[in-house]
């Protein structure tokens, strides 16, 4: 394992000054890029590539093992039906809808926080993963039959691909959040640039559905994000509830925060990894059940896009980092 990883990048002085809010501000002066872009795209392609390989290896040896014996019929029946329980649509179906939705969304405005109240839908959405909490999470997610909104940091899949591939297999949505999760307002515009595609690029070799949707690490971001944005086709999408579990405040704290703001249109922030999510895992199960008690539905962001998109006329958000 690279030992310059770290998985705790949420911990600390850098996650206390995700809350405070200050006017949208231009671009500071660039940051000199790190290393030749072309090297990183060409080892990007490189690992990747080695990576899918390997899945594809080990997906065709499991499925002959013992000749496809019983125990290897069950798991993979298993699977596909906690697969199709999730979906509504077939998932071709869901992924053209879902452009769509993000299509006409992005006709009036570069971003969501929220969807909009007529409707009865909510979405959960979980940043930072992968990690080694987001098969608890997605085991939580598949055993109430629940979609959700995964925003995935490009670099963490070096360690954790299994758990998106699992994730994409499921139908669960997967968005941008950069490849290495830096405060964005800090990046010259070639470094924003590199920050968004190249997670796009490390999805799409995964087989997943190219993300339409962007969440900026700390709320971090300014003008030129939403100009690579709409170049990009990408929606920002924020959220309405931040039960703050980054923090590790406890599950009734983390359970409260979210069952506060349950209503029509809301997009719920949650996190899978960054940190220890053991508490975001036990909290998951009450906030879904409080969810369905006040008779909504749980859905995807593009979902919500689609069913009951925000209002038109929003003034754009600030920049929510405090730098």
């Amino acid at each position: 394992m690279n030992p310059r990883w770290n998985w705790d990048f949420e911990d600390g002085e850098r996650a206390t000054r995700r809350r405070s809010a200050s006017p949208l501000r231009p671009i500071r002066a660039p940051l000199q890029p790190s290393g030749d872009a072309r090297f990183r795209r060409r080892r990007l392609a490189a690992a990747l590539a080695f990576a899918l390989l390997v899945i594809v290896l080990v997906i065709v040896l499991s499925g002959s093992h013992h000749g496809g014996g019983a125990s290897s019929s069950a798991g993979t029946s298993a699977h596909a039906a906690r697969s199709a329980s999730l979906r509504a649509v077939p998932p071709a179906d869901a992924l053209e809808r879902g452009d769509r939705a993000v299509d006409s969304v992005l006709g009036y405005t570069p971003f969501a926080r929220a969807g909009g109240t007529q409707g009865r839908d909510v979405a959960l959405t979980f940043d930072d993963g992968p990690g080694p909490y987001t098969p608890g999470v997605l085991s939580v997610l598949e055993r109430e039959h629940v979609p959700a909104t995964f925003f995935v940091v490009g670099e963490e899949l070096r360690y954790f691909s299994a758990a998106t591939v699992r994730a994409i297999h499921d139908g669960f949505v997967i968005g941008d959040h950069t490849e290495t999760h830096p405060m964005l307002a800090h990046l010259s515009a070639h470094d924003q640039r590199e920050e968004l595609f190249e997670q796009l690029a490390r999805i799409e070799l995964l087989g997943g559905h190219r993300p339409r949707l962007f969440r900026p690490p700390y709320g971090s971001f300014n003008t030129t994000t939403f100009h690579l944005l709409h170049q990009m086709r990408m929606l920002m999408v924020l959220w309405s509830v931040d039960t703050g579990d980054y923090q590790r405040p406890g599950v009734e704290v983390i359970v409260q925060r979210a069952s506060e703001g349950i209503k029509p249109g809301a997009i719920i922030l949650m996190h899978d990894a960054g940190g220890d999510r053991s508490q975001t895992i036990a909290a998951l199960p009450t906030i879904i059940h409080a969810v369905r008690a006040r008779g909504l539905n749980l859905v995807t962001v593009p979902q919500l896009m689609a069913d009951d998109p925000p209002p038109a006329g929003q003034p754009l958000p600030q920049n929510l980092s405090g730098d």
